[in-house]
């Protein structure tokens, strides 16, 4: 249990990139909308609230971490071609603007449906699975899936379907861009993750 503490710990250590601390400058929402309204809008919605289960909702998530994806997508640290087109263009001073502009606008509550999912993932998000040695999700992401600016990610109203997509993606390594969490979706089983993304959705 203490490897697996130190290494959601050391999640943090990962978010806090150069490029990160650049969502901390004199960023431009003004001038980030003009860059979503052109380019992220589609996908992401205009108030970054995505319509499409597939395509993460951005609104009101920490702006250091949409730059250090934006930045990883750039490079090819985290795997999207139609993301790699999107952020190749982008400016750290353009990734900044962008994220403070999502970072403003309200996320929407989304709530969840399937009762039975929703308790299974919440014993799981607050207590973990101790047999598999496993933490709690809100151990870094927070009782109400709130994050921490800086250094998790803002988890609460994310659509469910792109929560699995990505604890699988993490699992089968296909995204191998967060170390701690390759390693703790390795441990998780398919109705684990569908029922954890249930719930995370259901918060607000």
């Amino acid at each position: 249990m203490r490897s697996m503490t130190v290494a959601v710990k050391l999640a943090a250590l990962l978010m806090m990139t150069p490029a990160a601390f650049a969502a901390g400058a004199k960023a431009d929402p003004a001038k980030g909308k003009i860059i979503v309204d052109q380019v992220c809008a589609a996908c992401h919605g205009a108030d970054g609230n995505s319509v499409v289960s597939a395509n993460p909702s951005l609104a009101g998530q920490h702006p250091e971490y949409i730059v250090k994806q934006l930045t990883e997508f750039k490079a090819q640290k985290r795997k999207n071609p139609v993301m790699l087109g999107m952020a190749t263009p982008l400016s750290n001073e353009d990734m900044a603007n962008v994220a403070a502009y999502f970072s403003q606008q309200k996320p929407k509550d989304r709530g969840a449906s399937n009762k039975e999912l929703i308790e299974a993932g919440k014993k799981i998000y607050r207590a973990g699975v101790a047999s598999k040695n496993v933490p709690a999700c809100m151990a870094c992401h927070g009782p109400a899936g709130a994050g921490i600016p800086g250094q998790y990610p803002r988890l609460s109203s994310q659509h469910g379907a792109y929560t699995v997509a990505q604890l699988t993606a993490f699992r089968n390594g296909e995204r191998a861009n967060n170390q701690p969490m390759m390693e703790i979706a390795g441990k998780l089983s398919d109705n684990e993750i569908k029922a954890v993304a249930e719930y995370i959705q259901s918060l607000h």
